[in-house]
């Protein structure tokens, strides 16, 4: 369990819970990406529906982004990116593979 709490770790998997974390080894890249997307949504102050309006995505593909749920293709973060005022590199902050260690490292 995470944070010490009786919930499934299944369920505390949210974007809060791993924007605290700074080196969970079960963090995928899409995590990261999804907190970095969900602040900047948040900072642009619009919704998860005008983001998609904006890029031509669903809100619920804009949701599941922002939860880690998928994967985000080249395309899409280009969009997003766009829509958002924000480079394709800032909503990949923190995400770093490292050939010598043969996994991926996150940063805050």
């Amino acid at each position: 369990m995470l944070i010490n709490s009786p919930v499934p770790d299944s369920i505390l998997l949210s974007v809060e819970v791993l924007s605290a974390a700074i080196e969970n080894p079960r963090m995928q890249p899409r995590d990261r990406f999804a907190i970095n997307l969900r602040k900047a949504r948040q900072k642009a102050g619009i919704s998860q529906e005008e983001l998609g309006f904006r890029c031509d995505l669903h809100r619920t593909e804009v949701s599941l982004l922002e939860r880690g749920g998928r994967e985000p293709r080249l395309g899409t973060i280009v969009k997003l990116a766009s829509s958002l005022g924000v480079t394709p590199e800032e909503l990949c902050t923190g995400i770093r593979w490292s050939a010598k260690a043969q996994k991926f490292q996150f940063k805050r």
